[in-house]
């Protein structure tokens, strides 16, 4: 079952990257969890392609435990035919059209995308900044994730305060209001 889904997830992406301006894409492909509510339409397709930045810091819930904590993003967002279209940083998640016009979110459902690959995932996206490109968007999808996770590297009080880049790819898929 999850290798049959695996490859459907994998298959509706090369259809998807292979059409530039794709106006819409099958959500039924995707876990229930981070499929975008009917009545929205893609406003942008997006490749980000850069780092994630994770600090090793003690565990909030376990003491004397040290645990790889997320930190942030830094990456390029390309369109489909790898112009740079904006970027994506934090914290907060903010993804930034070269227009200036610029949108945080709130993380509503995150889904598995194999090993190795940081989650596909759902946000709700905060009013935006600027009349622009990110104008209007209700919701982002991050699919299609490469690489991503934690650092492999022991995470201990010898190395507490360290940080650690980590390489990722993941398509950011921009949704508005049908």
């Amino acid at each position: 079952m999850q290798a049959t889904h695996t490859a459907a997830v994998a298959a509706a992406f090369l259809m998807l990257s292979a059409c530039a301006s794709a106006p819409q894409f099958d959500q039924q492909v995707l876990p229930q969890a981070v499929q975008v509510p009917a009545g929205h339409r893609v406003a942008m397709q997006t490749v980000g392609v850069g780092d994630i930045t994770y600090e090793c810091k003690a565990r909030k819930d376990a003491a004397g435990q040290f645990e790889w904590t997320f930190i942030g993003p830094d990456a390029v967002l390309n369109d489909r035919s790898g112009k740079a279209v904006g970027k994506y940083f934090g914290p907060p998640a903010t993804w930034e059209s070269n227009d200036g016009s610029k949108v945080t979110a709130t993380q509503l459902a995150v889904a598995p995308a194999g090993t190795g690959n940081i989650p596909h995932q759902l946000v709700r996206a905060n009013p935006s900044v600027g009349m622009g490109a990110m104008f209007g968007v209700a919701y982002i999808q991050r699919v299609a994730t490469r690489g991503g996770v934690a650092p492999a590297a022991n995470c201990t009080a010898a190395n507490a305060g360290s940080k650690e880049k980590v390489q990722y790819q993941a398509d950011y898929i921009f949704w508005k209001a049908a």
